[in-house]
This record gives C-alpha cells, sequence and structure tokens, in this order.
C-alpha cells in the first residue's frame, strides 16, 4: 500500500552507537577531566545511548502500529476511515493551492458470484488482486482505500475530471481481466471479475462524504445501465 507518502518519521544526519562518539560530538576531552568525573561521564554517556536505542525502537513500533491500524485487514490498501482522514487531506491541499483533485469509486461486478460458486476464500483471494492492481496502476501520490465488501475508491492527486475517467476505464480493464476458476473442479465455470465506476472532480466547498456519494451515484448509475443493456440483448 501507498504509506509512505503519509508517514514521515525524523532520523538524526549520524546516529550515535556508542558512548564514544557521543563524548566526542560534545567535545569532551577525557584525558583532562579526573578519574572520578570521567567515569561518570562515561555512565552517563553509556545511558543517553541506551535510552537513545529505546526511544527508536518505541518509533519504529509506534511507525508499524499506526500503519496496521490504518490498513484493510484483508487488502493492502487504506480502510474506509484512513482513506476518508486522507482525502481530507489532500481537499485541504487542494483548496489552499488550487491543484485540482478527483476520485473513482469503484464496486465489483459478479463478485458475489464469485463466492456463490468458489466459496469465500475464493473471494478474499480476488479482492486482494484487485487491491494489487489498483495500487499498481495508480501513482505513489494516489489513495487507494477498500471503502466496503467489495467497494474500493481511489483518489487522483493533479488530476481533471477527464484524466480521472481515462485512469478509471483503464482500472476497469485490468480487473475485468482477473478470472476465478476451480483448478481442482473442470465443471465449474470461470467467473471473469468486472468492475463499475464513477468519477467525481471536487470543487470548492465539496465535502469528502459528499464527493464520494457523488462518485458512488455515479458507479451506481452505470452498473444499472449494464444491467439494462444485458437485459435488453
Amino acid at each position: 500500500a501507498k504509506i509512505h507518502s503519509v508517514y514521515r518519521i525524523p532520523v538524526m544526519a549520524e546516529k550515535i552507537r556508542t558512548s564514544e562518539q557521543l563524548i566526542e560530538l560534545l567535545g569532551i576531552d577525557l584525558a583532562t577531566t579526573g578519574k572520578r568525573a570521567a567515569a561518570a561521564i562515561r555512565a552517563l554517556s553509556e545511558e543517553v545511548v541506551l535510552q537513545q536505542e529505546e526511544i527508536d525502537q518505541l518509533r519504529d513500533q509506534l511507525a508499524s502500529t499506526e500503519i496496521e491500524a490504518d490498513m484493510d485487514s484483508l487488502v493492502p490498501v487504506f480502510n474506509r476511515r484512513a482513506f476518508e482522514r486522507e482525502l481530507n487531506r489532500e481537499i485541504a491541499i487542494a483548496g489552499r493551492y488550487g491543484t485540482p483533485l478527483s476520485l473513482v469509486f469503484i464496486d465489483l461486478d459478479r463478485f458475489k458470484l464469485v463466492n456463490d460458486r468458489f466459496g469465500h476464500p475464493a473471494g478474499d483471494h480476488a479482492l486482494i488482486r484487485v487491491g494489487e492492481i489498483l495500487n499498481t496502476q495508480t501513482r505513489e501520490t494516489d489513495l487507494v482505500g477498500r471503502l466496503g465488501g467489495d467497494e474500493f475508491g481511489v483518489v487522483l492527486t493533479h488530476a481533471e475530471l477527464e484524466d480521472c475517467r481515462r485512469k478509471a476505464h483503464s482500472l476497469s480493464e485490468k480487473i475485468a481481466s482477473l478470472i476465478v476458476r476451480d483448478a481442482g473442479d473442470d465443471s465449474l465455470e470461470p467467473v471473469q471479475i468486472g468492475a463499475s465506476y464513477g468519477v467525481s472532480e471536487w470543487v470548492k466547498g465539496v465535502t469528502s462524504a459528499a464527493l464520494i456519494a457523488s462518485a458512488d451515484q455515479a458507479m451506481f448509475a452505470m452498473k444499472a445501465a449494464r444491467r439494462n443493456l444485458r437485459q435488453d440483448d
């Protein structure tokens, strides 16, 4: 998942690993210091280095915990809470600098059929593959999140509406290349995963919830149009 642009953990230019390095950095000449004072300085320096190592470990653990809390429990993308938080952040940036921002709402087609025909493990694997496609086919600056069972959101930064539509169409084609089959039972007909999508462009005054809802409505319109087309055939 695209997480490195969200968490920025400060690091020292040169990490101090030993008490000798710390003493040298502080400019203390132990040769001109009394034995008792030198021993105290060494002990204090060792304690400082040890505490710094513990702080570094705690910082790494905190970063890992924060990342895990933001990730979907199954798919390697943001969960809805983190997605909406980061969307709000991108909206604030777009509003401040006047840059375009668009959102794609994706709902998988025939996903229920996959679960019914092959079981939920096959459905879970399909969701993971969709998440991988969305991650690899978008930029590092974009956001990808799972908004519901088989619903995904993609925030395209610095993207006009037409650019968003083209990207949404390309993503749907990539998803449509996924075919689920049972390797152990040739009698079960394979299912080709598809994706209906809707896009919306952020304009000043529109909230993140409204932006998602607009793209969601556009997705439902596409899904309904496809359903009607199949009925007419």
